[in-house]
């Protein structure tokens, strides 16, 4: 029975997993673009083909390891994942400061309007009177999966997107300063996950998000990861 848990949970959360992570990336470039920097649109990665931005290890296996710990030991936790970084020349944008900003805004942007995409597809599904189906419940994981992603970028941390925003936002030499910390902002990163301290900040952010968003479309409560 465990087993077949496992196989369904799968099976509704691959899609919104993979198209949350990658069209994230397909956010960065296509802005980057907008701003002057053709770098990712050169290398084909201005696409929405999930195939082009899926990282082996960060859109496939990461996830599908904590989708199996998750369903077997029945644990609580953030999805947490990457697909290939969509490569942007900081120099080639017409002003770098400014426009890495928004460069860095793009992909929480793209999982939030994903997220209420999908949030659409769940009432259109229930007053479908598909409640409890398949593409239901696919629907609810698309709504958690982006909004966990999106506030996770956020999060104020180099490499991460929120960093990105805070560089830019910074006066010049303290921008300088805080982006030589970047080298220690993963296992900074995976030091908060694995500790649990960042399900501890983000959960009460992602809650407030999904309810926001159930509230929005008259949808029955959902509940984070």
């Amino acid at each position: 029975m465990q087993f077949s848990n496992l196989l369904t949970t799968i099976a509704i959360y691959a899609l919104p997993v993979v198209f949350a992570i990658t069209l994230h990336e397909a956010a960065h470039g296509y802005v980057a673009k907008h701003f002057g920097d053709t770098t990712a649109y050169v290398l084909g990665r201005v696409s929405l083909n999930p195939a082009r931005h899926i990282d082996l290890v960060g859109t496939i296996i990461l996830p599908l390891a904590i989708l199996l710990v998750s369903t077997l030991f029945n644990m609580g936790g953030f999805l947490f994942g990457w697909a290939k970084p969509v490569p942007v020349n900081y120099h080639a944008l017409r002003r770098p400061r400014q426009h890495m900003m928004w460069v860095a805004a793009a992909g929480p942007a793209a999982n939030l309007l994903m997220a209420l995409g999908w949030g659409l597809a769940l009432k259109v599904g229930l007053t479908a009177g598909l409640g409890g189906g398949f593409l239901v419940e696919m629907a609810k994981a698309g709504i958690v999966v982006n909004v966990v992603l999106m506030l996770l970028n956020l999060v104020p941390i180099l490499p991460l997107d929120g960093g990105r925003v805070v560089a830019s936002l910074l006066p010049p030499r303290m921008s300088d300063s805080y982006a030589r910390l970047e080298p220690l902002g993963f296992p900074i990163l995976l030091a908060l996950l694995f500790t649990n301290v960042l399900g501890v900040v983000l959960y009460p952010m992602v809650a407030g998000s999904i309810h926001l968003i159930a509230t929005a479309f008259q949808l029955p409560l959902l509940s984070a990861l």
